[in-house]
């Protein structure tokens, strides 16, 4: 569906030669963006962890919504399976996925399939985006779409978005806006249509959109319309999920799994490179002070710093930092420099990462050298490369 989408765009956008400069009607940003901002707030505002978007098309908006945090699944639909196997290598993890992981696991796939055909994978979600879609549809797959979207897969909200025929005048011509749309719908017709659809399935909705008409078209109401539905609450069966779990529709094309604080691998690699570094920092802020310490007693004036909180690096709030001076501080045995476990718990991204002592040991012990009693990170206190701070 999203070549219609560009096809559609291009028009609004005026980039067609033929017609005359004045006739151009032009969104900034363009109206294809406006619209995935638009699903954008709506996953800021009720962070979604199942999301599905039906009539995927060519994945963009899929591509923008993996990074939202809270999501933990991603499905995209679509009857162009060649598009989706073309586009499916771009939502694959990239290096800066594995250098860096998710807090949260992330499973993407990429279903060849209809909006009209029951499958069970697609059950249980917080949001379905169905983006210039509906209008794509013949009036038998019309009909068939809300019993299939809003009485099967029944997720938790519903968003539709769909041309606004009262806006077309404004364009050079005013036939339907991609060859492929079946009809546009004015705002009663679609509106009615939203309406009747909510009350047969137990949803609210409400109506807005995007793309503004020009001043003085005011009366012609948004390019593109948008219906939000939301399910009201209510209980499901059993029996009926159970049914529901046994169909199978769809065939999966594409299926990546992101990198992820929930996988312990992962868990580990960034604990131990964040230990490691808070160990190198607070060694280096124990050398500086003797080193300053040293120039003291040398008579060497030097300007009153806060060592341990510098007015670089993490901002710390006032409980963070009480926590953190309250807790046991690293010590010099002979050659050695250690750091308390505890104290690391101290640091708020450690504690974020690893919420137990327990844990954090477990987890580093392969992989770092613990005090006898595997309370301390131990470290030698002075390594080759000290003389670049002049230590």
């Amino acid at each position: 569906m999203e070549q219609a989408n560009v096809q559609c765009t291009d028009v609004i956008d005026g980039n067609s030669g033929e017609v005359p400069q004045e006739k151009f009607i032009k969104f900034k940003p363009p109206l294809y963006r406006q619209r995935y901002q638009f699903v954008k707030d709506i996953v800021d505002q009720h962070e979604p962890k199942k999301v599905a978007d039906l009539g995927c098309g060519d994945t963009s908006l899929i591509r923008l919504l993996k990074v939202y945090p809270c999501i933990e699944e991603l499905v995209g639909v679509d009857i162009d399976e060649d598009k989706l196997r073309w586009r499916g290598d771009q939502l694959s993890p990239f290096l800066g996925d594995f250098l860096k992981p998710r807090d949260l696991d992330l499973t993407i796939t990429l279903y060849h399939g209809s909006a009209v055909e029951r499958d069970s994978r697609l059950l249980g979600f917080d949001l379905i985006t169905c983006i210039e879609l509906i209008e794509h549809l013949d009036s038998g797959d019309l009909a068939r779409f809300p019993e299939v979207v809003f009485g099967y897969m029944s997720p938790a909200m519903v968003v539709i978005s769909t041309p606004n025929s009262e806006f077309n005048p404004l364009f050079p011509t005013e036939t339907l806006r991609d060859s492929d749309h079946k009809f546009e719908w004015n705002r009663m017709q679609f509106q009615t249509w939203a309406l009747y659809v909510a009350s047969r399935y137990d949803y609210s909705v409400e109506f807005t959109g995007v793309g503004e008409p020009p001043a003085g078209a005011e009366s012609v109401g948004y390019c593109t319309q948008i219906g939000i539905f939301r399910k009201n609450e209510g209980k499901v069966t059993e029996a009926s999920v159970s049914e529901q779990r046994q169909e199978r529709a769809y065939k999966a094309v594409f299926t990546a799994s992101y990198p992820s604080l929930q996988q312990e691998r992962f868990l580990r690699l960034v604990l131990v490179n964040e230990v490691s570094r808070q160990v190198e920092s607070l060694r280096l802020k124990h050398l500086r002070k003797l080193k300053e310490e040293e120039e003291r007693m040398l008579g060497v004036k030097l300007p009153e710093v806060d060592s341990d909180f510098p007015s670089f690096g993490p901002v710390f709030t006032e409980a963070e930092k009480a926590r953190i001076e309250n807790s046991p501080k690293p010590f010099v045995m002979g050659t050695k420099f250690l750091v308390p476990l505890q104290r690391l718990m101290a640091y708020p991204k450690l504690r974020r990462i690893c919420p137990s002592e327990d844990m954090m040991r477990s987890l580093i012990d392969d992989c770092v050298c613990l005090s006898s009693d595997a309370s301390a990170v131990v470290v030698d206190l002075h390594d080759c490369y000290d003389y670049l701070f002049d230590f």
